[in-house]
């Protein structure tokens, strides 16, 4: 009998840090960042999904642990990446946008302390629609979130 309920601990403790954070029809799921020294910059991961209608906008990203948050875009052309801030991020409406190594990302600039595996930094999105999320963005020691990095596939 107690195999299950350790089996169904065990599943909680690892799903722990894919909590959803919401406002209104917007969803933020797995925030993470990666390690960085303090002074420096950092980045923010997530997926953004709208559960409603309506597209909305992503407008403001602001944590107590920068200087300053700004949302960026990357590309590639001709073989060289490069990297572009974005005042706006749009949301489709029952759809997602993802912040990821290549893709949208946040830009943690002027971190006020260093950033090391398994620390947390909260940060506040703003929506277009007036929806405002508090999430929590868990620093990682791998390649992509905490949850997510040690799976094997």
């Amino acid at each position: 009998m107690r195999t299950p309920l350790l089996a169904t601990l065990a599943f909680v403790a690892i799903a722990a840090p894919l909590t959803a954070y919401c406002a209104g029809t917007m969803e933020v799921l797995l925030p993470w960042s990666r390690p960085a020294a303090a002074g420096t910059n950092g980045i923010g991961y997530m997926v953004l999904v709208n559960r409603g209608a309506t597209a909305d906008v992503l407008e403001k990203v602001e944590s107590p642990m920068a200087a300053r948050v700004e949302m960026h875009s990357s590309s590639m052309a001709g073989g060289v990446m490069s990297m572009k801030k974005e005042d706006r991020v749009p949301v489709p409406a029952g759809g997602r946008t993802t912040f990821g190594p290549g893709a949208y990302h946040l830009m943690l600039i002027s971190l006020t302390k260093a950033l090391a595996p398994g620390d947390q930094v909260p940060a506040t999105l703003s929506f277009a629609s007036g929806a405002k999320v508090k999430v929590v963005f868990t620093v990682s020691a791998g390649m992509g979130p905490p949850a997510m990095a040690g799976m094997v596939h």
